[in-house]
């Protein structure tokens, strides 16, 4: 099969790029961004082109995505007007409130890796290390020096991936917060330089 990797979506892209992103995060960030379909709404507001590359085929449909996150933005990001719009003024608040647990601060000449997701059949295929070189390029052709990304710990499928891509970990979290809120305690950091 053809993948063409692109910068940017069409509207209908970007809708597939939203129900891919919460494919794949959606049981992680359930409990705040649910129900499903304001979590879509949102996403699908305020997914930003900028800070992500996509993987389509032939037609056009998404395969995958890897967004990015920089001190001017993030592939899923918005802000408290985005969250009002679609949750209302309570909703927004708490949901703010949680979804800082999520934020970190990024290290000067790091790239930071905001949601990674291939559809299902096309996984082990090399969409996803097509991805991650692509961004590895994208990221030292823009002056950053290393990219990071935090992997759930369970996930040794993804881990192993990283592994095999030249990331190598660097740091680990253990948040008893995060496991009652997002179902999750431990995250490994891992980083490639570039």
């Amino acid at each position: 099969m053809k993948v063409r990797l692109l910068q940017g979506l069409t509207a209908d892209q970007r809708a597939e790029a939203a129900a891919l992103y919460w494919r794949v995060f959606g049981a992680k960030l359930g409990r705040v961004m649910g129900p499903e379909a304001k979590a879509m709404a949102f996403i699908e507001r305020v997914i930003d082109p900028a800070h992500m590359i996509a993987a389509v085929d032939g037609r056009g449909h998404v395969l995958g995505v890897i967004g990015f996150r920089t001190a001017r933005g993030a592939f899923v990001g918005g802000d408290r007007a985005d969250l009002r719009a679609v949750y209302g003024r309570f909703g927004a608040f708490w949901r703010g409130l949680a979804l800082q647990l999520l934020a970190q601060d990024l290290a000067q000449g790091t790239l930071c890796v905001d949601g990674f997701a291939v559809t299902e059949p096309m996984r082990g295929r090399g969409v996803g290390a097509a991805l991650i070189e692509a961004l590895c390029a994208q990221a030292q052709a823009r002056g950053y020096r290393v990219l990071r990304l935090d992997v759930v710990h369970e996930n040794l499928r993804a881990k192993a991936l990283y592994d095999r891509l030249g990331f190598s970990v660097t740091g680990r979290a253990d948040r008893w917060l995060t496991a009652a809120i997002f179902g999750y305690r431990t995250t490994v950091a891992m980083e490639r330089p570039l």
